[in-house]
């Protein structure tokens, strides 16, 4: 294996796993969720007495592993997800953090915000129905996010008779639909949640099916990655001035680097200032260290005494972000309330916030069909769409395509502090345009 040009070692199959399940509704996401945390030997004695005792209440012999999953009231009365359920395992290869997001249209804002962050989505599929128009929605929004990894899980084929030209048809119409939208990786088994079968063991009656079950998936998908090929971003938190005998005149800046690599001694830009200096100093977990990389939370010390302030972005001399106060960005929104143009807003990006006006909204995504409605005149919830934003102050922000945590903003309400819009900045389709499709035509704004 060559080394990394970081001289850092990659994460290794031990590391974290960010995953997020989509799927239409009644499609067995959280039965899918449940049967891993159960079979995966994940849950305590005392939660599946609970779900157990739950089940046997509501008429059912066998044990609803949905109910896993299904931790709110109203989940649990109309048999569907809502929220987005994030659930912690680990195994002896690898550890987890799942987010079981909902599959319903009404809740396309909770997938976005289950999958911002993840590493590898499931993309959930009846046997019996195949891809439907919420299958395109849900991989049209990991397509849009960046999801490095996306698995389609063809459920319930136990209802099917286990046919291998049921499941084989469906991989294929989902798969060349994942590639129109620029989506690198799709790997297809079929499983039943219900049963588990291929879940976490393989299963006798698929015998056609050679590849991995979806845990084996789970724990081997590669997630090695050299912090170096990232472009180094650190957003300042803040400031620290002990001003004590000893330090009379120290000034720390102390942060969590968002990518990349930083190293004592090279040349750094604060932006949105543009003043130049040198590193000086790193220190980690208390230890000097000549280099750190994301994700690590450092305090860094500069060779000049520069006007640095919280909300500040130290990157490299030679590879800084171009700071702006004009934002093109795709948008979903969240809130019930509309986003319409002239809208006085918040915007947080990383640690800064600035105030800013939402100056036109160009166009709407229909993710069904991959059309766009020009000039909407407003944004409501669960609608994705391209906007242009005007911020008070310049912003140093990459594109989303360069940097998903640098790439990435809020819009939030001034008057109430809510959330209203998670932003995607610069063109978020680009990869469908790379793929050199026909049908990646759809995504030009």
């Amino acid at each position: 294996m060559t080394a990394p040009a970081s001289g850092i070692e990659p994460l290794t199959t031990t590391a974290l796993l960010r995953f997020a399940t989509a799927g239409s509704v009644d499609d067995g996401k959280s039965t899918l969720v449940g049967r891993l945390l159960h079979d995966s030997k994940s849950v305590l004695a005392d939660q599946l007495e609970a779900v157990e005792a739950a089940s046997r209440n509501r008429g059912q012999e066998a044990v609803d592993l949905a109910l896993l999953t299904d931790g709110l009231r109203a989940e649990r009365e109309q048999g569907i997800t809502i929220d987005v359920a994030y659930r912690y395992f680990a195994t002896p290869r690898r550890r987890f953090i799942l987010a079981d997001t909902p599959g319903h249209v009404q809740y396309t804002r909770n997938m976005v915000t289950g999958a911002s962050t993840a590493e590898l989505a499931i993309i959930l599929v009846d046997a019996r129905a195949g891809v439907v128009e919420q299958t395109r929605r849900h991989a049209a929004v990991a397509a849009l996010l960046r999801v490095p990894h996306v698995v389609l899980a063809v459920n319930k084929m136990d209802l099917v008779d286990y046919a291998e030209p049921v499941f084989a048809r469906i991989a294929g119409e989902f798969t060349a639909y994942a590639a129109s939208l620029g989506v690198p990786e799709v790997t297809a088994i079929p499983i039943s949640a219900l049963v588990g079968d291929n879940v976490v063991t393989a299963s006798a009656a698929m015998d056609w099916y050679g590849g991995p079950t979806v845990l084996e998936h789970l724990e081997t998908v590669p997630v090695t990655h050299d912090p170096a090929e990232d472009p180094a971003r650190f957003p300042v938190q803040y400031v620290i001035r002990p001003q004590t005998a000893e330090h009379p005149d120290f000034r720390g800046y102390a942060g969590k680097i968002a990518s990349g690599v930083l190293r004592v001694g090279e040349r750094v830009v604060v932006q949105p200032s543009g003043r130049t200096s040198t590193i000086e100093k790193i220190d980690a977990l208390g230890q000097s260290v000549e280099l750190a990389f994301a994700p690590q939370s450092v305090t860094l010390t500069l060779a000049d005494d520069l006007d640095i302030s919280r909300g500040d972005l130290i990157a490299p001399a030679g590879g800084a972000a171009v700071a702006t106060r004009d934002i093109t960005a795709t948008v979903c929104h969240l809130h019930d309330r509309p986003l319409t143009p002239g809208a006085r807003v918040l915007l947080k990006h990383a640690t800064r916030t600035v105030k800013a006006i939402v100056k036109e909204i160009p166009s709407r995504l229909t993710l069904a069909d991959l059309s766009q409605h020009a000039e909407p005149g407003e944004l409501v919830a669960n609608d994705i769409g391209r906007v242009v934003i005007r911020t008070s102050e310049p912003l140093a922000m990459d594109d989303y395509a360069v940097s998903r945590t640098t790439g990435s903003f809020l819009l939030i309400d001034p008057a109430d502090g809510s959330t209203l819009t998670a932003g995607m900045a610069g063109d978020a389709f680009a990869a469908a345009a790379a793929a050199g499709d026909d049908e990646a035509g759809a995504w030009d704004f």
